[in-house]
């Protein structure tokens, strides 16, 4: 199986889990919308097994989309000036980081982005109250090299050149946008829908909102994917979906956490997915009495 490049280094990124999220989208699927779309891990899975014709990749943040545009338009100039940067690092590596992102946050430009992303802590996007990127630099490594960067850039275009529209939009949005032939993949912010805003997002995720949001999504029919809420060790991150939505919940372990391990503790993280009703009538899965778990339904999910 070829390997699915990732050009864009991002914390969250449903990566390693991609191929279990991918037994819940129907092929044939018409569109394959993220609103929340970061690395787009699952669209360019998606992509890459070919389960749907077209994809929309969303999200607030523009720079962000901005580079996704440069990637699927313009490969080879943003490897070249991603290049360009990743050279001039290596005289003060610390020093140009910060010039970088002082030069990011007065201009959003891509290129610039980019490195920081391949060069921050964790690879994690965090913003400040005025918008600013202020995330700081992993002092141990340089980023992805040059080389290594260039083939995820082309092959990710060329996985998604001329059958991807990029948006900048606010997820409620574009989700009337979607039909019932359809896919909407979501992965919001969960640790910060609580609040008004979450570091990650220059704006935050209202928690009412987007339940909200889901039950118009319910109404119309549309099939869905939500990874929303999960667990590492006991500790539980973000609130459950109500039941009220009539989600079946499936729970996939992705293996130890790194955060534990670097602190001494051997935990499992467990990702949580939620399949919407319209969704669930078109997969080989009984709907279960109660939140499911795990490898008996990962196994049906195979078969679709």
């Amino acid at each position: 199986m070829r390997t699915v490049p990732h050009p864009i280094p991002y914390q969250g990124s449903k990566r390693n889990i991609a191929h279990h999220i991918l037994r819940c989208i129907p092929r044939g699927t018409k569109a394959l919308i993220e609103p929340f779309a970061g690395s787009a891990a699952v669209t360019l899975a998606a992509a890459r097994s070919g389960l749907a014709s077209t994809y929309i990749l969303n999200d607030l943040n523009k720079p962000l989309m901005d580079l996704w545009r440069r990637i699927l338009g313009r490969p080879e100039e943003i490897a070249r000036e991603y290049e360009k940067l990743w050279k001039e690092q290596l005289a003060d590596p610390r020093a140009f980081y910060r010039e970088v992102r002082r030069r990011f946050n007065a201009t959003g430009d891509p290129a610039c982005l980019l490195y920081l992303l391949a060069r921050c802590v964790k690879a994690s996007v965090r913003y400040n109250a005025n918008g600013e990127f202020n995330q700081s630099a992993d002092n141990r490594r340089k980023g992805a090299h040059p080389d290594t960067m260039r083939h995820h850039i082309l092959a990710a275009s060329e996985l998604l050149r001329g059958k991807t529209t990029i948006r900048s939009m606010n997820y409620r949005d574009i989700l009337p946008e979607a039909t019932p032939s359809d896919l909407v993949y979501m992965d919001p912010p969960y640790q910060g829908v609580c609040r008004d805003r979450d570091s990650r997002y220059v704006s935050g995720i209202q928690f009412c909102e987007f339940v909200e949001a889901l039950s118009g999504l319910n109404d119309r029919g549309i099939r869905y994917v939500v990874s929303y809420d999960g667990r590492t060790g006991r500790k539980v991150h973000g609130r459950p979906l109500p039941a009220q939505l009539r989600l079946l919940h499936i729970e996939i372990h992705a293996g130890r956490s790194s955060q534990a391990t670097l602190l001494g503790r051997s935990e499992s993280t467990v990702e949580s997915l939620y399949l919407s009703p319209a969704l669930v009538q078109c997969l080989p899965v009984k709907r279960p009495t109660r939140a499911t778990l795990v490898s008996s339904q990962m196994r049906l999910l195979e078969t679709a």
